[in-house]
């Protein structure tokens, strides 16, 4: 059976009084929904709707990593360009890529690859690509006029060709304030091609320089600097030698002078490190490298080395090395900590231990389990990072919300008068030959996995129901759970498939499902 198509989705934010949308995937906008207009005449609108709440801090910062991103790929000079777009300054750099036509459709091919739907115009000018990318992708353009690199999304417009470009686009394609597009469209002007007709002198009596401003950087008479994001230097310390080392005892040498260095050039930074590299350039041209990655951002120099140390055994020196760097491959900020103002023993900090053990058998291997909210044992747990993430610092509520009021404790995911294994199965095995009493007895035997057990001690019955409320195939599904013990002093936790006097409850089919201790 076909799933159903996904429900229209959008984000909510906060605007005055009322609560508006912030954003509309392309189906809620093909049905009418747009940003600016209020939740409530959406729901009216389309009564099934996907709402979810804005993250304004969130899409910035990842617009940040993506202009920087963009720094280091496409072009040195990269600036924000409100809360959904970037200017690149592509001159000289262009070339790189095959021109500036198959390097507009790689932008958009690799974006796409990312799950975001871009836009890219080239032109001459910043205020002339910044138009072009929002209002004429999406329409036909005549041969004068940019042409496409192929495929929606890209755009290129040819030199000196920006004032026929701009001509059929509205006003507020020059990024002007809503009172001077409103009286320009009182006054007739609803195009820049209407605008750019008219002497410049009146327009700037009547609406300020702000408004001629725009056209003529707009147009490429008046130039427009753009404000680059800052984009961080690579962190890392190289030693060369005069002639070449082959020994561990020099590798492990050199490598604790160079950490101090390491660790000064990230604390100037004010940054932890999260992946170190050791890079060892043999005499032969074939480079060593040593990857050390790290739970949580350091600056622990002592923790660095003995991590470092501990792999020296993998780096095949060859006929020698002339040159060891160390190379900071992701580091997240970090500042300082300070120290704890209680004589009571703290909790042990499980970060070294985590980096010694990934750095051993990787970090793929370790996790943890943390508790989720659920009825069904099987999915009240989940697999987590090996350590805990930092705490997110939660929004302050206002003094007349009504959440003020709830003065209860949060309540453990898990019941803590219900014990369960320290061991669950990832899915219930069935068991084989079980002798039970129905409705609610304990099985007194069974075989598993093709060993017999005889049960001598036993406790439930402990009923778990189907969250009707998630899957209607579970209205009816029942579990009687029960810990027994065996002969040999195993414990298990078993359960049995519907409740014994109804048959649409169950087969009666039992299954293990963890053990204890």
């Amino acid at each position: 059976m076909a799933e159903p198509p996904p429900l229209p989705r959008i984000t909510s934010i906060q605007s005055g009084n009322q609560i508006v949308i912030a954003a509309a995937c392309s189906a809620a906008r093909a049905l009418g929904l747009a940003p600016g207009m209020a939740v409530t005449q959406a729901r009216a609108l389309v009564p099934e709707l996907d709402i979810r709440p804005a993250d304004p801090e969130g899409d910035r910062a990842a617009l940040l990593r993506l202009a920087t991103l963009a720094a280091r790929r496409w072009c040195p000079v990269v600036m924000l360009s409100g809360e959904d777009g970037l200017f690149l300054d592509i001159s000289g750099t262009a070339h790189l890529f095959g021109g500036e036509a198959q390097m507009a459709r790689r932008m958009v091919r690799i974006l796409a690859r990312h799950g975001f739907t871009a836009r890219v115009a080239i032109a001459d000018t910043p205020g002339a690509a910044w138009a072009l990318a929002r209002f004429a992708i999406s329409t036909a353009q005549p041969s004068r006029h940019p042409r496409r690199s192929g495929g929606d999304g890209a755009l290129v417009c040819p030199p000196a060709a920006q004032i026929d470009a701009l001509a059929a686009l509205p006003t507020r394609a020059l990024r002007l304030e809503p009172r001077a597009i409103e009286l320009l469209k009182r006054l007739g002007i609803e195009t820049i091609g209407q605008l750019a007709a008219r002497p410049r002198a009146p327009l700037a009596r009547r609406f300020g320089g702000a408004l001629v401003a725009r056209l003529d950087q707009a147009t490429g008479r008046l130039p427009e600097p753009l404000d680059p994001v800052p984009v961080p230097e690579p962190i890392g310390v190289v030693q060369r030698f005069a002639e070449p080392i082959a020994t561990a005892e020099a590798i492990a040498h050199w490598l604790g002078q160079l950490m101090p260095r390491l660790v000064t050039a990230l604390a100037e930074a004010g940054l932890g490190a999260r992946a170190v590299e050791l890079v060892a350039d043999r005499i032969d041209g074939v480079p060593q490298r040593l990857r050390i990655g790290l739970a949580r951002p350091t600056r622990d120099g002592a923790h660095l080395l003995r991590l470092t140390l501990r792999r020296i055994e993998e780096i095949a020196p060859g006929y020698g090395i002339d040159a060891l760097a160390l190379h900071v491959r992701r580091a997240d900020p970090l500042g300082a900590e300070a120290f704890a103002e209680t004589l009571e023993e703290q909790a042990p900090d499980l970060a070294p231990l985590i980096d010694t053990l990934a750095n051993r058998i990787g970090m793929q291997a370790l996790w943890r389990t943390v508790p989720i909210e659920s009825d069904v044992p099987e999915r009240s747990i989940a697999a987590a990072p090996p350590l805990d993430p930092p705490a997110r610092a939660t929004a302050a509520l206002k003094p007349d919300d009504v959440r003020q009021l709830d003065r209860s404790l949060a309540l453990h995911p898990w019941d803590t008068r219900w014990p369960r294994p320290v061991r669950l199965l990832h899915r219930p095995e069935l068991l084989d030959h079980v002798l039970a009493e129905l409705p609610d007895q304990p099985p007194k035997r069974f075989t598993w996995r093709g060993t017999a057990h005889r049960v001598v001690r036993a406790d439930g019955p402990e009923r778990i129901l189907g969250e009707w409320w998630k899957r209607s195939t579970e209205r009816d599904s029942v579990r009687d759970y029960f810990q027994v013990e065996d002969e040999a002093g195993h414990r298990y936790w078993l359960f049995r498939r519907g409740d014994g006097e109804r048959k649409e409850t169950g087969d009666l089919a039992w299954f293990m499902h963890g053990s204890f201790g």
